[in-house]
């Protein structure tokens, strides 16, 4: 579905920047494959008019005339659509090079490369900095292991709902997941999906990690509004375990739990080999303290310990 789009997209855009007088609907459903096969004039001027404003979305100027029979035509002028030269200094250069690299386990890799590839035949600098002239021991990447990530992509920049299988970290058993998929991010080497859940008519996060079987679209459109990419992020990192919105007392084993007690606000030590620490507490704190096994035991809140508890069991059960 997203490979047919995109071609009837390309194939129309094509249509609108070659032609030199404005073309009517019904010139450009016989020009176009894709619009020949739709089985009636509704289901064409539906698709049409969507292609139409995803064009100019992505940035076409695309005109509207009347001719001298009153019929509406269209073209995409290309004074109109010519981008002006793309100048980048060394270090913008460089920038981008380095920006490539981080994609290379990615799909994005090839287009990456050869976006590059192009940019240096219209005389964009070469990088001279060691990213690009000498090996290096620390090289930035951004791992993609998850067969999800694909297809979210895809559904994510063509705004397909999609329907996944999703494990909790707390139940036994996957279950079916409805979702409007708005954006990708990666957080501490893991990637997240924020989007719309159907199901629960509230925005969530999910793990790609965490997600079972293939990943299947659906047809339609979205039915809730995509925030900006800003509220998006800030949603990732709170659901991601980051923003602390208040604080918890765990008591912790002697000698065990170092990077607990590194976020610790308060320590006091126990004389029966266990200390009590305060630390934030923000979504994802059960995930984490279930990590240290027996060495941690939750005071307080209540809904922090009842969740770390439903998560122990869930180990338990396998």
């Amino acid at each position: 579905m997203a490979i047919a789009k995109s071609e009837r997209l390309m194939n129309l855009a094509l249509c609108l920047l070659g032609t030199r007088r404005p073309l009517s609907k019904r010139e450009l459903r016989g020009s176009i494959e894709a619009y020949l096969e739709a089985s009636a004039d509704d289901a064409f001027n539906r698709m049409f008019e969507r292609d139409k404003d995803d064009l100019r979305e992505l940035g076409l100027v695309i005109e509207t005339v009347e001719n001298l029979e009153g019929e509406t035509g269209y073209l995409a002028r290309r004074d109109s659509n010519r981008l002006p030269p793309i100048t980048l200094d060394a270090e913008e250069a460089a920038a981008l090079g380095l920006a490539a690299k981080v994609w290379q386990q990615a799909r994005l890799a090839g287009a990456a490369s050869g976006a590059l590839q192009k940019l240096r035949a219209a005389g964009m600098p070469e990088a001279e900095d060691s990213y690009e002239t000498q090996p290096s021991a620390l090289e930035p990447r951004i791992p993609v292991h998850e067969a999800a990530f694909e297809p979210l992509m895809l559904a994510c920049r063509d705004r397909r709902p999609v329907v996944f299988d999703y494990r909790k970290a707390n139940a036994a058993r996957p279950e079916s997941r409805q979702v409007e998929p708005w954006t990708l991010e990666c957080w501490r080497g893991h990637w997240y999906l924020a989007g719309w859940d159907r199901d629960r008519g509230a925005e969530r996060v999910f793990r790609l990690s965490r997600i079972t079987g293939k990943v299947r679209s659906r047809a339609g459109a979205f039915t809730a509004p995509v925030p900006d990419v800003v509220t998006v992020r800030e949603t990732v990192e709170s659901w991601a375990g980051e923003t602390a919105t208040r604080t918890a007392r765990i008591r912790l084993r002697g000698g065990c739990g170092y990077p607990l007690r590194a976020r610790a606000l308060s320590v006091q030590e126990g004389a029966d080999g266990w200390d009590e620490l305060e630390i934030p507490y923000g979504h994802g704190l059960d995930a984490w303290l279930v990590e240290f096994g027996p060495d941690v035991v939750v005071r307080e809140p209540a809904d922090l310990r009842a969740d770390v508890m439903d998560r122990l069991r869930a180990v338990a059960k396998g």
